[in-house]
């Protein structure tokens, strides 16, 4: 009886400190304002391009606090809170006195606290400046600190705070943290019994934990639901049908996906709250499935990278740097999709797409592929065999070591690099060395971002694409000058998309390469359909040799992996462009037939004519033919030098037979830009590119 007493005095008492707080309050507001400022510490995020979370970081002082806004929940989330914490919220100015006295009176009533008389402005005090105990003074403290918040912040930032601050057990703070663990999602759709369960769990988040203590959790939550007001805001039978659901017994963690890409925005700029990058969520979660379980089947040590980049914007949609950030026996914090490492015959693409583009070969060309002297360099097959005559399509898709090497001394190693930095991509040659006929079979340093860098052109139809770096660096696709021409893009992507996929994978229509750089230190395996390019490394870390990886046996499967369980459905490849065709090799013109060493574009001993030259139109001319009238006129030859027989070529495709005279005639089948070649009687060639208008 006594205690009863007590208690219903001290409530009194209390209420009455609370007024007369209350009445003295502006004197006191400016001398002791609340700690909003350090309310405002929140983990850092890193999202995706649609605002999904990626990756979060703890506050400093360990905390999972995300920060939430009332647009972040589900509406009924809100709604239930405030009709089961503080129905008078919109009412009151941070202290609901009604409530006071209701709980005084329970108190008298009882012998015990019933229901609380805190406001939803008090929780936030308290959240924010944590009392010490739970003495008259500090409650006291807590209504002057409610009415201070009130006077600072609307009615939507107090229950912002609220729902960023809301204690749900452990490390975890605010609604959005506690919805992920707790159910693995955000908290913008949540049913009526996950709505409960959130409510209910900060009064007592330790005692109600339900990955400990599931029977307490449920009890609670069932408390919420058996309100009257709360099952008014839930509609008739929610409630009931709420109370037969399960609660989740385990704490999930939270998202933590794309580890280098988050790590390198939080470097670029730091202190910020949210960092928004141009990865794909759902694509950046089902790579790295593929690559976790590709490393389970890697030897020790060897790790391996990924990236896909969207070939139309620049932008990367995923990215992987190792298969396990935290694998230190795999050195799985080093991000390897920006290392330089040798690219093996990733690069050969590029060579025949030039020779492509300079008319000294065509798909059907017969090529030699026999042990050969290049002025001291022997480059040898893979295989250590070789296959005599084949022709330019199988030398490429069997990835012959020979073939591509003749061709490179053909357009020249500076050319290709040349090429490169058209897509601002620069291979690293060893120190003091100029470009050499090595580069073909790996011998420069690249990135495998680089190399999605320049195969991301292929993709773009010759033209080039720089990729961003998924964080602030935006991509760039208003290049002036192709990689290649249209004509010869469509050469190599026609023939790398009839490479025969890896064994076990079907074929999905993709235009894929792969390379080994010497010593099996590197596997690489790189492929595109007509939007998405994707690029795949595997090596140690340390640059130790793995005997027995192979772009082949050992990156392409994972590249298929990647392509079926993205989710995408294949893009098709560009139709051809005008003056693209595969012409058998009866068709040829007799210089394009077998290439030979007059194919350089070497003048012989006995030869006395200079090689030729077109000298109209010029190189980069821009020709009005008409085309936008819908007529397009022909357009006027000329050459000097040369030894006739001529045979001119528009994008590849012979124009007409042979002639020994030095002016010839070409309509265009379209405006645009074309290549022109022509190739005299002893192979020698010129080419010029314009643009038909």
């Amino acid at each position: 009886m006594w205690r009863s007493v007590k208690l219903g005095i001290a409530a009194v008492g209390f209420l009455c400190l609370g007024v007369a707080g209350i009445s003295g309050l502006r004197a006191l507001d400016r001398a002791f304002p609340p700690p909003l400022t350090e309310a405002n510490v929140v983990s850092s995020e890193v999202l995706d391009a649609n605002g999904l979370l990626l990756r979060a970081f703890a506050t400093p002082d360990g905390l999972w606090r995300l920060k939430t806004s009332a647009s972040d929940v589900d509406p009924q989330f809100t709604r239930m809170l405030i009709a089961y914490e503080d129905k008078r919220f919109y009412e009151h100015r941070g202290v609901d006195l009604y409530a006071l006295v209701r709980a005084a009176g329970q108190i008298l009533t009882h012998g015990r606290i019933v229901s609380g008389g805190s406001t939803l402005s008090m929780q936030v005090a308290r959240l924010i400046e944590p009392r010490e105990n739970r003495s008259f003074l500090a409650k006291f403290r807590q209504i002057a600190r409610a009415i201070q918040i009130e006077r600072r912040l609307t009615k939507a930032e107090i229950l912002d705070l609220y729902l960023t601050h809301a204690p749900y057990g452990g490390n975890l703070e605010g609604v959005r943290a506690a919805s992920l663990a707790y159910f693995g999602k955000e908290p913008k759709r949540l049913s009526v019994a996950e709505a409960a369960l959130l409510v209910a769990l900060p009064q007592s988040p330790e005692g109600r934990r339900p990955d400990r203590f599931a029977d307490a959790a449920k009890a609670a939550r069932q408390r919420v639901l058996a309100r009257p007001a709360v099952a008014d805001v839930v509609g008739e039978g929610e409630a009931e049908r709420a109370m037969l659901v399960m609660v989740p017994r385990e704490r999930r963690p939270l998202p933590a996906l794309a580890a280098h890409v988050a790590e390198a925005a939080l470097k670029k700029k730091p202190g910020e709250i949210r960092y928004t990058t141009t990865l794909n969520r759902s694509l950046q979660e089902r790579l790295e499935g593929v690559a976790r379980e590709a490393a389970s089947r890697l030897p020790p040590k060897v790790s391996l990278a990924m990236l896909m980049a969207d070939s139309t914007t620049g932008e990367i949609v995923a990215e992987i740097g190792s298969a396990d950030y935290f694998d230190s026996s795999r050195s799985g914090w080093i991000d390897m999709t920006r290392m330089l490492r040798s690219p093996g015959s990733t690069l050969k693409p590029f060579i025949y797409g030039l020779a492509f583009e300079e008319g000294v070969v065509a798909q059907e060309t017969i090529i030699e592929d026999r042990p050969s002297d290049f002025s001291g360099y022997r480059p040898k097959n893979f295989d250590m065999s070789y296959q005599g005559d084949v022709s330019i399509r199988q030398a490429l898709q069997l990835s012959l070591n020979v073939p591509a090497i003749r061709l490179l001394e053909a357009v020249g190693p500076s050319r290709l690099m040349v090429r490169f930095r058209r897509s601002e991509v620069r291979p690293v040659l060893p120190q003091n060395e100029t470009p050499g006929l090595a580069i073909g079979l790996g011998g420069v340093g690249i990135t495998l971002k680089d190399l999605v860098q320049l195969y991301a052109g292929l993709a773009n139809q010759g033209w080039p694409v720089r990729l961003g770096d998924g964080v602030r660096d935006l991509p760039k696709r208003d290049f002036t000058e192709p990689l290649l021409d249209p004509v010869a893009t469509w050469n190599v992507t026609n023939i790398l998309s009839d490479v025969l996929p890896p064994t076990g994978s079907r074929q999905r229509g993709i235009a894929y390469k792969t390379g080994t750089s010497y010593g099996y230190r590197d596997a690489w395996s790189v492929g595109y359909d007509g939007r998405y390019v994707i690029g795949v490394w595997v090596g140690r870390p340390d640059n130790g040799a793995v005997p027995g990886i192979t772009g082949y046996s050992t990156a392409a499967p994972i590249l298929f992996e990647a392509f079926a369980k993205s989710g995408l459905a294949t893009t098709p490849h560009p139709s051809p462009p005008p003056g693209a065709s595969r012409i058998a090799v009866t068709q040829l013109p007799l210089s394009l037939r077998r290439f030979t060493a007059s194919g350089l574009g070497l003048v012989s001993a006995a030869s006395k004519e200079p090689a030729p030259q077109i000298v109209y139109p010029p190189e980069g001319a821009r020709v009005d033919l008409g085309a936008k009238a819908g007529e397009i006129a022909p357009l006027t030859l000329k050459l000097q030098g040369g030894r006739a027989p001529f045979r001119w070529l528009a994008n590849g495709k012979p124009l007409e037979d042979f002639s020994r005279k030095r002016i010839s005639e070409w309509t265009p089948d379209g405006a645009g830009y074309s290549t022109l070649t022509v190739i005299d009687a002893i192979g020698r060639a010129a080419t010029v590119r314009v643009f038909v208008e």
